[in-house]
């Protein structure tokens, strides 16, 4: 199969580096209320609208447009674009025929949070079956009208005609324009075969790619309202235990008695300060003296990962088929490994913001989130006010993808508007960011697997420790002393079924889940994208390349030997022609300056198939790392825009070697130290990587998840492509200059 190059690729900026980008087809078997919405009544119910109502999802509008209601929030991967798209095929109308609203709670359906590439493979099926409900309503609508039945009814951009009688025809928006439907919602109607696509599977431009370019965009960061106030919180430089907090023992409030106007804020250890100017907001959260109670709770970054082995953990058989001890015991060869994997942060490039007003019996927060009805819940309980007096209005913040500080500082607005009594713009500071993340958890991992002399893996077993992710923000643990808690657990915070040795035909295997408790000795936790699978896939797939070479084989091709499926398969082809890979073994033995080396890996997150090459050159002087060109092939079912797909594997590729080679959170036995770029850094524009994205299209399949599956493999053809360099392996990452080096001299 021979990979085409599409035509009308959106250019990459320079600092990207970016490189062509590959297109595959593949084709394989209570009492209601009404509320004004952009024009049209839409009926809710006393917390949201109703699922079951078809007007929750479409409304049609006089001049033969239509208002799309998504739940989803845009956070960069296109998704605001994409679910339009969705509903104008099913509806037949044109891209400028559609649009939607900004995102608030009370007027847009509750469709959960925007996380695990949910916007489109949980998302779409929701709008893209409400729009064919919608345009069957309307055929029906159009068949009384115009006196034909509905077998002989054509539309095009919302027109609908009579087949053989062009002079018979109507709008939708003469049809039904201005009104609601007034029907229920069965998903049942009937959805386009994908045969006949007109718009799903095209490059459309991003509706929000132009203001962004012009910066015209309105960014989180930039919303102001009359009459507010500028707050920023006081809290220790880096967080301790997750389970201390931060106990206060004293606060000088006379220590900011200098800063006209400036007041202090304190509930419970929640210490925050506002001003009517920005900057002395600022310098009095700077300036304010408070002495905290700092214990020494934590192992430090050194002993995380003997802490993890010697606590007392949840032990679960994820997964148990086969005799795996049996099998290893009559293994032609066999290995056992422990990697290592820290904590790391969201890091986003703008520090987190809200904008609260909070009034005696209401409250409209403005903030970043994942998740408008989950954010709106967390800021009722800091304030004691009921959910459905809450409002929380969505803007598009600086990029997390996962749990960063937004719903933290979305409740630390409310808290201290509802003290101020005034409108609260609340800003992070970076160490605020850095400090008191929720961070995506460290991981250990013991490995064993073993093949038989014909190369197939026999015998596959994995042991994971982690700690599960904190459900308690760092604004109502302090404000209203909330005992820290953890959440009970899911597919993406644990030992992975999905991305350990599912990927080949393995006919023993056992899968165990060590869950340490996070709250005793432990950081805050949460979902950084793709969760815990860089870890996994940087013990997994080395481990795999260790195999390949224990057979003598080429690593591309014990991977295809030992492929589960043709899905599987197809991206592992699609990244290596990309690439140009040529067989031959692994580990380099010159002694050159600057050696280079490549590496493949394939991986996923919950869903999706994905594989990756990497291309690195090492300097064995100083053991710097510089990834040259990552190449990254997904298949995600139907991908509804290619284009935004390949921004997504992108950016996986960009973010993956940045994890891979510096990011790594540091504590010692207190706090966090890492508090700004020169302690957490991150890849900068000048090292960035050539990147080739390939979509593996399948327009017959449903779409799953294209958001996180490229990571996890980037990161492992990284580790496995140094290994090609140098012949060292490393199995702790980040693979920093200083253990690239160690590594060598043991060699």
């Amino acid at each position: 199969m021979k990979p085409v190059v599409p035509m009308n690729v959106f250019p990459r900026r320079d600092l990207l580096k970016a490189g062509g980008a590959l297109l595959i087809g593949v084709t394989i078997g209570g009492a209601a209320r009404a509320q004004e919405a952009d024009g049209v009544g839409v009926v809710l119910g006393p917390d949201q609208p109703d699922p079951k109502s078809l007007d929750t999802w479409i409304a049609i509008h006089a001049d033969n447009t239509a208002t799309v209601f998504i739940g989803f929030v845009e956070l960069g991967q296109g998704c605001s674009t994409a679910l339009l798209q969705l509903a104008a095929e099913e509806l037949d109308l044109d891209m400028s025929q559609v649009k939607s609203i900004r995102l608030e709670s009370h007027t847009m359906p509750n469709q959960g949070g925007t996380v695990a590439s949910a916007s489109i493979a949980r998302g779409g099926p929701r709008i893209r079956s409400a729009a064919a409900e919608a345009r069957q309503a309307l055929l029906k609508m159009a068949s009384q009208q115009l006196n034909a039945p509905v077998d002989r009814l054509t539309v095009s951009k919302g027109v609908v005609s009579v087949t053989g009688d062009a002079k018979k025809s109507a709008t939708y928006g003469e049809l039904v324009g201005g009104k609601p439907f007034h029907l229920s919602y069965t998903g049942k109607a009937p959805l386009k075969s994908f045969r006949d696509y007109k718009l799903v599977g095209t490059r459309i431009v991003r509706r929000d790619i132009p203001d962004k370019a012009a910066g015209k965009y309105v960014h989180m960061q930039h919303v102001r309202v009359a009459g507010m106030l500028h707050g920023r919180v006081v809290r220790p430089r880096g967080q301790g235990a997750y389970g201390g907090g931060a106990r206060v023992l004293s606060v000088d409030e006379s220590s900011i008695a200098d800063i006209h106007g400036a007041r202090v804020i304190r509930k419970r250890d929640f210490v925050g300060v506002i001003a009517a100017n920005e900057w002395d907001a600022v310098r009095a959260a700077s300036q304010l003296k408070v002495t905290w109670d700092r214990p020494a709770a934590l192992p430090g970054t050194a002993g995380m990962h003997r802490h993890m082995r010697a606590a007392k953990t949840i032990d679960r058989v994820v997964l148990n088929k086969g005799e795996v001890t049996v099998a290893l015991n009559g293994a032609a060869h066999a290995i056992m490994r422990t990697y290592q994997g820290p904590y790391q942060g969201h890091a986003p490039l703008g520090p987190n913001c809200a904008l609260a007003d909070v009034k005696a019996d209401s409250a409209l927060v403005m903030c970043s989130t994942q998740n408008i009805y989950g954010a709106r819940d967390k800021v009722a309980q800091v304030l004691g006010l009921p959910v459905e007096k809450v409002t929380i209005r969505y803007y598009e913040g600086s990029g997390t993808y996962g749990r960063s500080c937004h719903d933290d500082a979305a409740q630390a607005a409310a808290i201290l508007s509802q003290a101020a009594g005034q409108p609260v713009r609340l800003q992070f500071m970076r160490w605020d960011e850095h400090g008191w993340d929720n961070f995506g958890p460290a991981h250990l991992a013991d490995v064993r697997a073993g093949i038989d002399a014909a190369g197939k893996i026999v015998a596959y077993e994995y042991h994971g420790w982690q700690h599960n992710w904190t459900i308690t923000e760092t604004s109502q643990q302090l404000a209203l002393g909330t005992p820290a808690a953890e959440s009970s657990g899911s597919v993406s915070q644990e030992v992975s079924p999905f991305n350990l040795g599912a990927m080949y035909v393995i006919p023993n295997m056992r899968l165990v889940n060590h869950r340490v408790d996070g709250v005793r000795g432990c950081l805050k936790g949460a979902n950084l994208r793709s969760p815990l699978d860089l870890s996994f896939s940087f013990a997994s797939e080395q481990t795999i390349d260790e195999l390949a070479e224990l057979a003598g084989m080429d690593r591309y091709e014990f991977r295809k030997r030992n492929i589960a499926d043709e899905r599987w398969l197809g991206v592992l082809n699609a990244v290596a022609q990309a690439a140009n890979w040529s067989p031959g073994k692994s580990g380099s033995r010159s002694s050159a300056k600057i050696v280079t080396g490549r590496g493949i890996a394939v991986g996923t997150h919950t869903s999706s198939y994905a594989a990756a090459v990497a291309e690195i050159e090492v300097d064995r002087d100083t053991g710097k790392i510089v990834a040259k060109h990552m190449y990254g092939a997904l298949d995600a079912g139907q991908a509804v825009n290619p284009a935004f797909l390949e921004n997504q594997i992108s950016g996986m590729l960009v973010q993956a070697t940045s994890r891979m080679l510096k990011e790594e959170v540091t504590f010692s036995d207190t706090n966090v130290t890492s508090l700004d770029w020169n302690s957490y850094p991150i890849l900068r524009f000048e090292e960035c990587p050539n990147v080739t994205p390939i979509v593996v299209q399948r327009l017959d399949q449903p779409s799953s998840g294209g958001g996180e599956e490229v990571l996890g493999p980037a990161a492992a053809a990284i580790a496995n492509a140094l290994y090609d360099a140098t012949g060292v392996r490393l199995r702790e990452y980040p693979l920093t200059p200083a253990r690239v080096l160690a590594a060598l001299r043991r060699k």
